[in-house]
């Protein structure tokens, strides 16, 4: 049987997913703590990063998750029609 190609990510996709990340995050501290206003503006906006941040990676699981799932559920459904396929007789007189 066929087997579905699963997708795959390289070390270097990897790497510069982490990397852009890193970079983006870090930006975006910096640019809170320099930014000249008053503190509790800084605060405002650095406790806005957070939840962006926390808010983002959950919906990466998420979205990892359903993906998996499906591919889960196909590949059930797959294995059911081997079965069937596997069991039936189309020669087979019924007497």
């Amino acid at each position: 049987m066929n087997k579905p190609i699963q997708p795959s990510q390289t070390n270097a996709y990897y790497v510069q997913a982490i990397l852009s990340f890193g970079l983006s995050l870090t930006a975006m501290t910096i640019a809170v703590i320099y930014l000249p206003a008053a503190g509790w503006v800084r605060a405002f906006l650095g406790l806005g990063l957070l939840y962006l941040v926390t808010s983002t990676i959950t919906l990466s699981k998420v979205v990892r998750d359903r993906q998996e799932l499906s591919g889960v559920s196909t590949r059930v459904d797959q294995a059911r029609l081997d079965k069937l396929l596997a069991e039936h007789d189309p020669f087979r007189v019924d007497s």
